[in-house]
């Protein structure tokens, strides 16, 4: 394990109704004062590491604030509050084509440093493998380490022979691969099919799961994003937007016997089916999720992922 946090860790701005709306001056007054809310939830009931990336709220996705400079500030608020807090904050580098060589990467991370206020992070991390260049990138990450500006570093979205070539150059250097966020939650089981979690398993690599409640954006402008397997969608309440071609009706009446069981098991304990759910991943062991910051407030008490009962 790179860090030692909370098993539910926080995608903060995979918030990412923070860039859409600060052009509107009412709109981003509300959505500023959520994203505070969820960030100082999540810190009081004990969630101390926080997933963003240079890319969310960036130029890159045609926001106007970037989400890291939010974290940070948000993070130095929290400081002033209550010194002893000690928070841990995972970044990523964006793998863009014009991108290349190592060099890349210590000049994104310095920028994301700048951008949080902070000396070094905990974790860095590959957004994406890139269309050329990946050795590089796995060098800079190296460097970042020997430099002292991040504590570990990790990837994203690798499958498990990128996964095997970057553990293997990085091991040559004597730093570990701490981790491979993918997408995996209940009703996405890649993982366990394309050997990305076996080889996460075997290699001592922490899977971070991105969308474990498999979320999808609300329905109305202001809503924030909800998760299909909080049973918040039915049939004849089905997603818009892009996600609904996926999660269309026919999809979501297959899915009710699951929501039905995710729901029995939470009444038998007393909790949300979002804390089934996340419970669930953390059930499967070297894996931590990271559902979205709306979740916190949205989702019925995210925090208490952690009960750990292990059902199947």
């Amino acid at each position: 394990m790179f860090v030692s946090v909370t098993k539910c860790c926080l995608n903060f701005f995979s918030m990412k109704y923070v860039k859409r709306f600060l052009c509107f001056a009412m709109m981003a007054d509300r959505k500023m004062k959520a994203a505070k809310a969820a960030f100082d939830t999540s810190v009081d009931c004990g969630i101390t590491l926080f997933d963003t990336a240079e890319v969310y709220g960036s130029r890159f996705s045609f926001g106007a604030i970037n989400s890291e400079t939010l974290l940070g500030r948000f993070i130095k608020e929290r400081k002033v509050k209550d010194p002893e807090v000690e928070l841990a904050v995972a970044t990523k580098y964006a793998a863009l084509p014009w991108r290349l060589g190592r060099q890349s990467v210590l000049t994104a991370l310095k920028d994301s440093l700048n951008r949080l206020e902070l000396s070094s992070v905990e974790l860095y991390q590959l957004h994406w493998p890139g269309i050329w260049g990946n050795e590089g990138y796995i060098d800079g990450l190296g460097d970042a380490v020997e430099q002292g500006l991040v504590k570990a570093v990790g990837v994203s979205n690798y499958s498990e022979s990128r996964l095997r070539d970057a553990y293997k150059k990085l091991e040559k250097r004597g730093i570990p691969l701490a981790s491979n966020q993918v997408n995996y939650s209940l009703i996405y089981r890649a993982p366990e099919e394309n050997g990305v979690k076996a080889a996460c398993d075997e290699l001592g690599v922490t899977l971070i799961a991105y969308s474990p409640i498999a979320q999808v954006r609300g329905n109305k402008p202001l809503e924030p994003m909800q998760g299909v397997l909080t049973g918040k969608y039915t049939p004849e309440n089905p997603p818009t937007g892009p996600r609904g071609q996926i999660y269309t009706p026919e999809f979501l009446t297959k899915l009710q016997p699951l929501l039905n069981r995710i729901k029995e098991i939470g009444e038998n304990y007393s909790k949300t089916n979002t804390q089934v759910v996340l419970n669930w991943l953390v059930a499967q062991e070297n894996v931590i999720p990271i559902p979205g910051g709306e979740e916190c407030c949205a989702g019925g008490g995210i925090c208490r992922c952690n009960w750990l009962e292990t059902y199947r």
